[in-house]
């Protein structure tokens, strides 16, 4: 392996923000790819542009025809990213089953899913071929334990992901790559503003930890699969919960 690089999907969120910030120094390259930029990583950028090469890259994952220029766009550079954090998936909110479309369904696909596997099928040979690859899909604790009601979609495409990172972590472990998932229980995040507020209260209320999970609770645990000590570390499907189990 010749150079630590990069591809941060979904960077402007919460998450990927406070990734970005703690990573940085790890790396010799980031490619940040976001839809709309925001303020939160407008800065971070700013602030440690001179430390690393920095390369933002715009992309709406709900348009694969989107997916596939970022794809040849990095190609173009010549940098083939061999760690990646995917984390982009829909607000979640609530509906009951028999009221909710197909179609919210299938923006989850598209973004969480359809984008991802694309972005592997491009880059993982590149991987491949160096006998080296760390790739971290973000979950929820859903997969983990009994889901909440009414958000049949979310956890759905969440399953979907949880399925793909499954069968590579066994197809490419001996190919040197290492394929894991983190599922943390409800985030004080923006991603949670569609939500009932009484619903996030709640789930707090009900921890064993007495509030909801903080971000830089779950940074640290990106950070040990994405180590070159976590070679054998394949196939796991974290879960940051507070002592919760339902």
């Amino acid at each position: 392996m010749s150079e630590k690089i990069l591809l941060i999907t979904g960077a402007t969120s919460d998450v990927g923000c406070q990734l970005f910030e703690a990573v940085h120094g790890d790396y010799d390259h980031i490619f940040l790819q976001y839809r709309t930029m925001n303020e939160d990583l407008s800065k971070l950028i700013e602030e440690y542009n001179s430390q690393v090469d920095i390369r933002p890259i715009q992309c709406d994952f709900s348009d694969i025809t989107n997916v596939f220029r970022m794809i040849d766009d990095i190609k173009t550079t010549g940098l083939i990213p061999n760690n990646i954090v995917h984390l982009p998936a829909p607000k979640a909110y609530n509906m009951h089953f028999h009221k909710d479309e197909w179609e919210n369904y299938s923006l989850g696909w598209e973004i969480s899913v359809h984008s991802i596997v694309e972005v592997l099928k491009a880059f993982i040979p590149y991987m491949v071929k160096e006998n080296y690859g760390r790739i971290v899909f973000m979950l929820t604790s859903c997969t983990v334990y009994q889901p909440a009601k009414f958000q049949s979609s979310y956890v759905t495409v969440k399953y979907a992901l949880l399925g793909l990172m499954k069968s590579l972590s066994v197809e490419y472990i001996s190919k040197g790559i290492t394929v894991n998932g983190v599922s943390p229980d409800m985030m004080e995040t923006k991603f949670l503003s569609e939500l009932p507020r009484l619903l996030v209260e709640t789930n707090a209320y009900n921890s064993p930890l007495g509030r909801n999970i903080y971000v830089e609770e779950v940074i640290p645990v990106i950070q040990l699969l994405l180590a070159d000590s976590s070679a054998s570390m394949t196939g796991q499907n974290i879960a940051v919960m507070g002592g919760g189990s339902t």
